[in-house]
């Protein structure tokens, strides 16, 4: 088994902060080239400078708003423009909200932003991954699919009906998934792999910005001391992106760097395809 990430090239959305920062971290220091995004510039150049002093190793910061598919289609540009190669694209950014919002497109903020806008960025990423194989995918998701315990409901993706912070953050984290079988289904034969990855409960600044308020806030409050640091919670993360053993690993699910299994309903290959079309027809009807 040859796989390493030393000297490959790696990207990781929303690496300004928890999980994506510490995965950072993590692959700088082993080598790795890496680019992180993030929505807020400043954030985003305070957080390079505390990479590179904790890898000793430069990273790279682009901006990058998945909730808009302008700021998607120009970061993929200039990405692409200055990488010639993308060995590891790790899928990491994401949010919960209490307020139902939309994105720039309309679509309800939960879903536009942990799936669609990751839909979209690995389309346009995707040449040039299989163009790098061996290449591997990383969509951090979350145990918190099984409280879609009813799967999706694809008469209404956008939560419009009964919108609540848990639910329409569970259905995305289930569409993750859902991603990623189809995704790698796609992709057999071409050097690319495709996994999702439990970080587990992480005590990040994840739902603690506003974007959470009343019990669920308290909740999140409450659980902090009992949550794992974001150190830990990469370690999945960096297990799928650098295991030498996963080098022919793919559409499979990972928690505490060992393989998981997630719900039934997350099996369903039927609705990881039609997601997938669903997926297609949204995208490029805002194009």
């Amino acid at each position: 088994m040859t796989w390493t990430v030393d000297g490959k090239t790696v990207l990781i959305t929303g690496g300004n902060s928890g999980i994506g920062k510490e995965t950072a971290i993590a692959l700088a220091r082993i080598g790795a080239h890496v680019t992180i995004t993030a929505r807020d510039p400043e954030r985003g150049a305070a957080a390079g400078r505390d990479i590179t002093a904790a890898a000793g190793a430069e990273v790279e910061v682009r901006p990058l708003d998945l909730a808009s598919f302008a700021s998607i289609r120009s970061f993929a540009g200039e990405f692409l423009g200055h990488h010639k190669q993308l060995h590891v694209l790790v899928n990491n950014a994401g949010v919960i909200l209490s307020q139902r919002t939309t994105t720039t497109e309309g679509f309800e903020t939960t879903f536009g932003v942990n799936h669609l806008g990751h839909f979209l960025l690995t389309d346009l990423l995707l040449d040039r991954i299989k163009a790098s194989a061996p290449a591997r995918i990383i969509n951090v998701a979350s145990g918190a699919h099984q409280w879609a315990r009813a799967g999706l409901d694809f008469d209404d993706l956008q939560t419009e009906h009964g919108y609540g912070a848990m639910k329409a953050y569970a259905r995305s984290k289930l569409a993750n998934i859902y991603f990623t079988v189809e995704l790698a289904r796609r992709l057999e034969g071409t050097g690319v792999t495709v996994n999702a990855v439990h970080p587990g409960g992480v005590r990040t600044g994840f739902a603690r910005d506003g974007d959470v308020s009343g019990i669920s806030a308290f909740l999140w409050k409450i659980a902090g001391p009992f949550l794992r640091t974001p150190e830990k919670g990469a370690r999945t993360s960096v297990y799928a992106a650098t295991a030498p053993e996963l080098e022919s690993v793919t559409g499979k699910y990972f928690a505490d760097e060992k393989d998981a299994t997630p719900t039934a309903v997350a099996q369903d290959a039927e609705a990881a395809g039609r997601l997938w079309v669903e997926s297609e027809r949204l995208v490029a009807g805002r194009r």
